[in-house]
């Protein structure tokens, strides 16, 4: 046993022998010449050892007392009344069968002691505390704060705020929509106003700082806060995740900066561990563009589910090399290995699947951007169709076991040459998902928050440099994810795939890219319009103001797994697909952008080409 708890015994003991003084002093005035007491001393030492051995039991010399809480009071509060109960069994037993001419120990007696011990070790064990929320500590600077949420969250950001004076925060009030609150305090400050009353009162208050208070916060509610304070110079912070929060263990530090993916107005979808760990577990597995901001964090998601082998598959060797660096540190026992090339090179890729044989393949490798696929509609046809043809053929005749392709919302009713591309590589895997054996399928999202090339990256460059930020208009709305999101998607795809499915993300409302621009820079503690400018430049073309994520025939028929829509496959000709896709492989090798475009019509209906094209 270690000596701070042996000395915690032996102050209990001389605790424990003053309360039973004590009580039969108040009991008793001239308690020495009581016969009650006289008789008590005969079993005085049991008495002691009893009470104890019943804190002992309930383990009051095992806690971390300047961390006491309300479950260590009840633990006291237990501890106590059991040992009470006990020493009053065993004195009763002794008295009347051991010892039956001692009178009897008074019942009051017994409860003054219960009472006295019961202040006696609750001081004692909660005196770290208290000492420890009013020590003193020096105070860095006096950040005035608006909390907002004058619920649980709220009340535990109060608390930590007023447990360390340290950190230089002086909290002035609450903010909260409820009107039942308005007015009323917690721990002596006041709710202040509702969120559409934050501008005035952080002008009145000479607010520094808001904290976000609310676990449960949607994207809409912290928008909304964000939107109260964009012509203010004001820090906002926002409460870590809620198991924290709930647990207890939430401190200041805590607190961190609103991000993008906060404003997303949905919760965000969680994996199903075991359906994962089983498709991916002791497999070798395959992932295009692994350099990518995509394919770089499926490879690190796939780490965590123990395959066997990962391949990187990418022609940027810069990317893909220190992604190989940071894995192989992380994860020994994994096999990583890198091929550097092209999957149009059809003689490479047969050298790879019959050197690896992989089970599993994610095809993140594609030419993404709208408005460069516009310009060059045959770098568009050979990368995201021919290439991806490729992989099929060779996924299929090598027997692998699964095939997702990362595709796009673009691809619904597509107005672009690049959202047009991949909707033909969805036709092509759903034609042979229907003769093969290897289970296709696709994972439509949007536009996703982090990764490269994305608008908010571009909005923080922009920002950074001091502006001005370029929004294309001030109407156009748009589907976010973040890169977990849509990795989760990807790799949950794969695990319930059947063959031929098209997966799509419920991902909520669409979002005004204008509104977005907005609040990275309230959020940068920048003002719109006078520390940065938006300037609108008008779509590019192939751009539209809003996407979809399921074509008009699949709305009838798709279903719905929690949060992810499940399109089952067309009936397509395979056999004109075919020849279609060989007519556009001709027509990129010519480079003539114009009948590429044409033919891509041809083959996707919906598609409403640019009037550039003039078709």
């Amino acid at each position: 046993m270690k000596l701070k708890n042996i000395l915690l015994i032996v102050v209990d003991t001389i605790l424990i022998s003053l309360a039973i003084l004590l009580a039969f002093r108040v009991r008793f005035p001239d308690f020495a010449t009581v016969p009650n007491f006289i008789g008590f001393q005969k079993y005085y030492l049991a008495f002691v050892i009893i009470k104890v051995v019943s804190y002992y039991l309930l383990g009051l010399y095992g806690g971390i007392w300047k961390y006491a809480g309300l479950n260590d009071a009840l633990r006291i509060f237990y501890a106590v009344t059991i040992g009470s109960m006990a020493t009053a069994s065993f004195t009763f037993f002794t008295q009347v069968q051991l010892i039956p001419h001692i009178p009897l120990l008074p019942r009051s007696v017994i409860l003054i002691d219960w009472f006295l011990n019961l202040l006696f070790v609750g001081s004692l064990r909660f005196f770290p505390r208290i000492s420890k929320d009013f020590t003193k500590k020096p105070v860095l600077e006096n950040k005035r704060l608006l909390i907002v949420g004058a619920g649980d969250t709220g009340e535990i950001v109060l608390r930590e705020i007023n447990k360390h004076p340290e950190f230089g925060y002086n909290a002035v009030g609450f903010i909260d929509d409820d009107p039942e609150k308005l007015g009323r305090s917690i721990h002596g400050l006041k709710v202040l106003g509702s969120r559409k009353d934050i501008a005035e009162i952080v002008v009145n208050k000479k607010i520094d700082q808001i904290i976000i208070a609310i676990s449960s916060a949607s994207g809409e509610a912290i928008r909304q806060v964000v939107d109260y304070c964009q012509r203010l110079k004001v820090d906002i912070k926002i409460v870590p995740e809620i198991a924290k929060v709930v647990s207890g263990s939430m401190t200041i530090s805590d607190l961190k900066n609103v991000k993008p993916e906060d404003l997303l107005g949905r919760k965000i979808i969680k994996l199903n561990n075991e359906d994962t760990e089983a498709f991916i577990q002791g497999k070798t597995v395959l992932i295009t563009g692994a350099g990518g901001s995509i394919g770089s964090e499926i490879c690190r998601r796939l780490a965590l589910l123990q395959p066997k082998q990962i391949i990187f598959f990418e022609h940027n060797e810069n990317d893909v090399y220190f992604l190989s660096l940071d894995l192989k540190k992380k994860f020994p026992n994994i096999e990583f290995n890198t091929v550097i090339g092209d999957i149009k090179d059809v003689g490479l890729l047969k050298n790879t699947f019959s050197k690896f044989r992989p089970q599993v393949i994610f095809h993140a490798a594609a030419h993404k951007h709208v408005p460069l696929m516009e310009e060059n509609p045959a770098s568009a046809v050979k990368n995201n169709i021919i290439g991806t043809r490729n992989l099929i053929y060779a996924a299929a005749h090598y027997k692998v076991e699964s095939f997702v392709i990362i595709s796009t919302d673009k691809a619904v009713n597509p107005t672009s040459v690049m959202g047009t591309s991949k909707r033909i590589t969805e036709m092509i895997m759903q034609a042979k998902a229907r003769v093969s054996k290897t289970k296709f399928m696709a994972v439509r999202f949007g536009n996703v928050i982090g990764s490269n090339g994305s608008a908010v990256e571009l909005f923080k460059k922009q920002i950074a440099e001091g502006g001005p930020v370029t929004v294309t208009d001030p109407n156009v709305i748009r589907y976010f994810m973040t890169v977990g999101e849509a990795v989760q998607l990807v790799i949950q795809a794969g695990s319930i795939g059947k063959g031929g499915e098209i997966f799509i993300l419920d991902m909520g409302e669409q979002m005004k890219i204008l509104d977005l621009a907005k609040n990275l820079i309230t959020l940068s503690g920048l003002e719109v319009d006078k520390d940065i400018f938006i300037k609108f430049t008008g779509l590019r073309p192939g751009e539209k103001l809003y996407e979809e994520i399921l074509r008009d025939k699949e709305r009838d028929k798709a279903t719905k797994n929690e949060k992810i829509f499940v399109a089952q496959a067309d009936i397509l000709n395979s056999d004109k697909l075919r020849r279609d896709v060989k007519e556009l492989e001709r027509l990129a090798r010519m480079v003539d952008q114009q009948k590429i475009v044409k033919k891509m019509k041809e083959i996707v209906s919906s598609f409403t080409p640019d009037a550039r094209w003039k078709i």
